[in-house]
């Protein structure tokens, strides 16, 4: 992580061919009654740190934690619940230009956004795209890894193993949770996901059943995860080499 070294030692690096670096968003929502709003945080600094360290010659840049949740006023998405901190289109695409302009000119020669929010996936790829195109004369990728969220193979993995679309969910049910209780146990409100215990709410910020949920499967999921996010990031490193060798 590139909070935890000194300028020095991050330049050291760079001159040594870590010249990758990925750049890991996540967000600050709601998710329920039985999870915290940092959970999209604690799991991409887990499978960004185990990806880097798969690849090699890669650094990571600090969590990106605010995202777009919603519109602020009046409320809507996530926005609805109470601790959500949201920023607008704009401005995350804006923070994203700024934090690639950053890297490149400390010498990082190839850039991978990585989100574990669905809501982060339009800004990384429109920003990504545009910078690459600016930046090619210069062999210099600015890389969207869609993989990672959209093609993963985690809701063919549950169906495989008995579960409904409508068990699965799709915001804070069964892979969420369950990737939470792998990397930060502590996220979770156990005690919420014994059958009945869930507090009855209009708007329970959830859907899916998470009670369904378990370390174990979390781990599995986080491997697809990884492995999504590692094939696609190695053909983009494998085409980069070979363009500077020609």
């Amino acid at each position: 992580m590139l909070e935890d070294l000194t300028w020095v030692e991050i330049r050291a690096r760079l001159r040594g061919g870590a010249t990758a670096v990925i750049v890991p968003t996540g967000g600050t929502e709601q998710n329920g009654p039985h999870m915290v709003l940092g959970k999209h945080n604690f799991i991409i600094r887990h499978t960004s740190t185990q990806i880097a360290r798969t690849l090699g010659g890669t650094l990571v840049a600090p969590v990106i934690a605010y995202v777009p949740e919603g519109r602020i006023d009046p409320p809507s998405g996530h926005m609805r619940f109470s601790g959500t901190i949201s920023i607008a289109e704009p401005v995350f695409e804006a923070l994203l230009d700024a934090t690639a302009r950053s890297l490149r000119a400390h010498g990082f020669r190839t850039i991978f956004f990585l989100g574990d929010s669905g809501g982060n996936q339009r800004a990384q790829a429109k920003v990504a795209q545009r910078l690459s195109s600016r930046w090619r004369d210069e062999g210099i990728r600015v890389v969207h890894v869609g993989e990672y969220y959209a093609a993963n193979g985690q809701t063919a993995w549950l169906r495989a193993a008995g579960e409904t679309p409508q068990a699965i969910g799709g915001h804070a049910g069964i892979r969420d949770t369950s990737e939470l209780m792998a990397v930060h146990p502590r996220g979770i409100r156990t005690e919420l996901l014994r059958p009945g215990a869930m507090p009855r709410l209009k708007r329970p910020g959830h859907d899916g059943d998470p009670s369904r949920a378990s370390a174990a499967r979390g781990r599995k999921l986080i491997r697809l995860k990884i492995q999504a996010a590692l094939k696609q990031m190695r053909a983009v490193l494998a085409a980069q080499r070979a363009e500077a060798g020609r």
